[in-house]
């Protein structure tokens, strides 16, 4: 049964997220798949925010659409 007789990794995740953050690297920098999580999560937070400002200053110029005068 491989999950009644697992090891129990806590202590080395423990020591490596500590040996990393003893460092000064940044907690959502340590792991080895962060870079696959933040990329996307980046492109979605950035991309979102310079939409809105778009939308927002077209709004202001008076254009109720995304492309074209009206």
């Amino acid at each position: 049964m491989g999950l009644i007789d697992a090891k129990n990794k806590v202590p080395e995740y423990q020591r490596f997220y500590q040996a990393a953050y003893k460092a000064h690297t940044r907690l959502w920098k340590i792991h080895p798949r962060s870079r696959w999580y933040m990329g996307p999560y980046l492109v979605a937070l950035w991309g979102g925010f310079g939409a809105s400002i778009y939308a927002a200053s077209r709004k202001v110029a008076g254009h109720n659409t995304w492309f074209g005068k009206d």
